[in-house]
């Protein structure tokens, strides 16, 4: 491997596909299109190159003669003076202009062929190029499946598909070579592998061979005697395959995308699986699901196919698309073993040169691969507020390249590793040898999450979501932390010393605090100031929590960070004061104020009151003039660990982001659990006799990111697990 070092190159998701008639633009939904300091945020990662667009359909929209270059150029010469090295691409997952596509034989290649010319004359000094991304992937979703653009069903379109894309590879990089003789090819692609039962083995063993055809292709290997060519031929293709293989067009670099998703199982025991995953080929019936998901011992994985891939070509590979959906530490961790996994390679021979962070702003509607807008995902930069924010990602990606130790959310085992990776009826199959060779080391102990509030719902529900993101925590109660006693804030601080301190405890009855002023500011207010300075001193963050309490009701608009409060209540000026008194401390302090929990863990709060009182066919009575955002417990606390991990600090709204009544939040509990709702019965909140006043109209709203999923899908999650039997005795009272 010479002078080369493991580099960290990374990647906007910058797909634009074509749906029907509608062109689908990532940048677009994430907002790069308007920002060009985006690319100084990225040079600030250290990174060594980049995966950035050319894309034909944006560069020649209309016509191949009418290029226009007044949105790239201005990007280009940016990442040129910030000294990052640019592999450019010219189809990302898609189809071409409206005025091709991938089933065109006669149109793709040499129009694409075309657009690579005029994309190397205009920048001379880029030397890699991928001019079309993840190509039988793409050819799968366009041509097999349907999911994309041209939306062909049937395997001859697949091939062609392919074929096309193969040609255009080919081509382009002829006409880049005549303009930059030392271009090089980083040809991409998704690799996972196959696994079966018995009875569907001939499936996965053609999924097996074909999962390498592009790269064979372009490598000239699809000859007669590769195991694929009688099959492609029988499709009237044999004369395109003898023209690939008289002029190959072999990868300078293999990119290997590999996701959690990307090896297979397939499986003909359909009663084991739901519905939504059975599927077939025409002449069986099978289900296709993750393997992970499913196979003990756990598949290869990343480390399996780096492997096949440099026994199959002996040529250099970079892992060019390393990311996973999922909650901030797990993120961090497959980044981080695919790091690791790729330097151990690289001391074994294995000629891995670079590791791509993907998804730098994140992505929308993979959820629905890209088939409508569907949901944002943030990646190593959160675009989902006013400007992009960096999450835990950022700091991790600039400490890879000088080994500097991890975050310690990070350090534990990934849920890929873990007994909670098995979905489905575990299927047992031979560990492959490398299983034996590399057994997983030990997870280093890490500092833990300190979490106040034992016996309170959010405490509680903090600590089972550390749980299941297997995040070392330590849940306290005031047995064992007194807020009132600065002794034993600090003897507790210096006992665990944690990396952060989560204060889930407080004063939860809001009529009685106007009796009892004193001991709720007490807990609300100062308690949490002590706590908050004893952290802040030693260089510990905290999370605390407010109310939608602190404001008045007399907006005309849900509230938002920077509206001014005002409460009406004692319960709301001790939050109040709480947020006040930790603004003026040193120190990293994240306050996230909230409403209206609900969760199917415990009997102490409105749904679950609302639901229990139904189902007994008695009338509930609810308030119709107060107007709140109700917050699902478990949604609030998955976004304040993720906004905690990456550092944040300040005020933030986190609420399900709908503006309902009591009553009407009643009547949508009943809709989802299938309850009677016409025992519902509206009510003004005066007939309550509340001894604290309550704000008419609260609704929280956020600036500062997309906070919580739609309030819809908080009620459906809440009334499944109800209807599962979750919820369990507990107290509100921390």
């Amino acid at each position: 491997m010479g002078q080369h070092e493991l580099e960290l190159w990374a990647g906007p998701e910058c797909t634009v596909n074509r749906v029907g008639d509608a062109f689908g633009d990532q940048f677009e939904r994430c907002g790069h299109t308007r920002r060009l300091e985006d690319l100084d945020l990225f040079a600030g990662l250290g990174i060594k190159a980049i995966r950035y667009p050319v894309l034909w359909e944006r560069i020649a929209p209309e016509r191949p003669d009418v290029c226009d270059w007044r949105w790239v150029d201005p990007r280009m010469h940016r990442l040129r003076e910030l000294g990052i090295d640019v592999i450019a691409g010219l189809v990302h997952h898609g189809s071409g202009p409206a005025y091709t596509n991938l089933l065109d034989d006669e149109g793709f290649a040499p129009g694409l062929a075309e657009h690579a010319r005029r994309v190397a004359e205009r920048y001379d000094w880029v030397d890699r190029y991928t001019p079309v991304n993840e190509p039988l992937t793409t050819a799968r979703f366009s041509a097999l499946y349907g999911h994309w653009y041209p939306h062909a069903c049937d395997e001859r379109s697949f091939w062609r598909a392919l074929l096309n894309q193969i040609d255009g590879v080919r081509l382009s990089m002829a006409a880049i070579r005549s303009v930059n003789p030392g271009a090089k090819l980083v040809q991409t692609d998704d690799l996972g592998r196959t696994f079966a039962t018995g009875e569907v083995r001939g499936q996965a063993a053609f999924d097996n061979i074909r999962r390498w055809a592009g790269w064979d292709l372009l490598c000239g290997r699809v000859t007669l005697e590769h195991p694929l060519w009688d099959h492609i031929a029988a499709f009237g293709l044999a004369g395109r395959l003898d023209a690939i293989a008289s002029a190959p067009c072999p990868p300078d670099v293999i990119g290997l995308n590999h996701y959690l998703t990307s090896d297979r199982f397939l499986d003909h025991r359909l009663h084991r699986y739901p519905p939504h995953l059975h599927g077939g080929n025409g002449r069986q019936h099978y289900a296709d699901v993750e393997a992970i998901r499913v196979l003990e011992p756990a598949p290869p994985g990343l480390e399996g196919v780096l492997r096949e891939t440099w026994a199959r070509y002996g040529i250099p590979i970079a892992v060019t698309e390393v990311h996973n959906g999922c909650t901030r530490e797990e993120q961090m961790r497959w980044i981080a073993e695919a790091w690791d996994t790729a330097a151990r390679l690289r001391r074994e021979g294995v000629d891995v040169r670079a590791i791509t962070i993907w998804s730098l702003l994140g992505s929308c509607g993979w959820n629905t691969l890209l088939t409508a807008r569907g949901l944002y995902e943030s990646g190593v930069f959160d675009v989902s507020g006013d400007k992009p924010r960096a999450t835990a990602l950022a700091a991790l990606m600039r400490g890879l390249p000088d080994g500097e130790s991890r975050p310690p959310a990070a350090q534990g085992a990934g849920w890929w590793r873990r007994p909670i990776r098995l979905l489905y009826p575990t299927v047992h199959c031979p560990a492959l040898r490398e299983a034996h060779e590399h057994g997983e080391d030990a997870p280093p102990v890490s500092a833990p999450l300190l979490i106040l509030g034992a016996t309170g719902t959010l405490g509680q529900a903090f600590a089972r979501a550390c749980a299941h993101r297997n995040i070392a925590h330590v849940l306290t109660s005031r047995h064992e932390i007194d807020l009132c006693d600065p002794d034993s804030i600090a003897r507790t601080l210096d006992q665990h010393a944690p990396w952060a301190v989560i204060n889930a405890a407080g004063w939860v009855r809001v009529d009685e605090a106007e009796a009892e002023a004193h001991a709720c500011h007490e807990a609300n207010a100062e308690g949490a100031i002590r706590l908050g300075a004893a952290a802040g001193s030693r260089g510990i963050p905290t999370l605390n929590f407010s109310s939608d309490l602190v404001f008045d009701g007399r907006a005309a608009a849900p509230y938002v960070e920077t509206d001014a409060p005002a409460p009406l209540g004692v319960y709301g000026q001790s939050k109040l004061d709480m947020e006040e008194g930790l603004a003026s401390l040193p120190g990293r302090h994240l306050v996230i104020r909230t409403a209206a929990f609900f969760s199917p863990f415990d009997r102490h709060n409105f749904a679950v009151a609302v639901a229990s009182t139904l189902a007994r066919g008695e009338c509930y009575r609810a308030a119709r003039d107060l107007v709140v955002s109700p917050t699902y417990v478990p949604h609030l606390v998955d976004t304040a660990l993720d906004l905690l991990i990456d550092g944040e600090t300040g005020l933030w709204h986190l609420t399900n982001g709908t503006a309902v009544s009591w009553a009407d939040f009643a009547m949508m509990i009943a809709d989802k659990l299938h309850l009677q709702a016409n025992l519902i019965q509206p009510v003004l909140a005066e007939d309550f006799d509340l001894r604290a006043p309550r704000p008419a109209f609260v609704p929280l709203a956020t600036t500062r990111g997309a906070g919580l999923p739609p309030l819809d899908t908080a009620i459906a999650q809440f009334a499944s697990s109800y209807m599962h039997g979750s919820v369990k005795e507990n107290s509100e009272a921390a």
